[in-house]
């Protein structure tokens, strides 16, 4: 039983060291959409932004604020592939906020012309032997 009130105890300190948690939206690397949650610790000073997504774990750098953070998370993803990414926050200063907030999106950073179109242009592309598509 005591296993058992050292787990709750330490997830209640937690909880209560999460003041802030982002929803965070968009389209992975592979083009599947996902939502997550991305939470924040408090390390070196600063604030890390932490999402986890399948066997996937981003972790920035320390920032002075989970904005900071959180637009760090964002860089490192779209530098991965990630795009259309959009946020929400959803705890803020340990209370629960729901869909209260409003979503905050992300600019895709502008591509080489090669990486447009998706997957599936790109296999025609492949097919047809052909590096530029005249119909964009």
């Amino acid at each position: 039983m005591n296993q058992i009130n050292q787990i709750n105890k330490t997830n209640q300190i937690n909880q209560m060291n999460q003041t802030e948690k982002h929803q965070l939206a968009g389209v992975d690397a592979r083009e599947r959409g996902f939502s997550r949650p991305v939470v924040f610790e408090q390390a070196d000073g600063g604030y890390q932004a932490i999402l986890r997504y399948e066997t996937t774990r981003v972790v920035t750098v320390a920032r002075d604020t989970p904005v900071a953070a959180l637009e760090e998370l964002i860089r490192t993803l779209q530098e991965q592939g990630y795009s259309q990414l959009r946020s929400q926050l959803s705890i803020k200063e340990g209370t629960y906020l729901g869909s209260q907030e409003p979503w905050v999106e992300y600019p895709d950073p502008e591509r080489v012309t090669g990486q447009e179109g998706g997957w599936v242009k790109r296999l025609f592309r492949g097919f047809l032997g052909r590096s530029e598509d005249p119909h964009g």
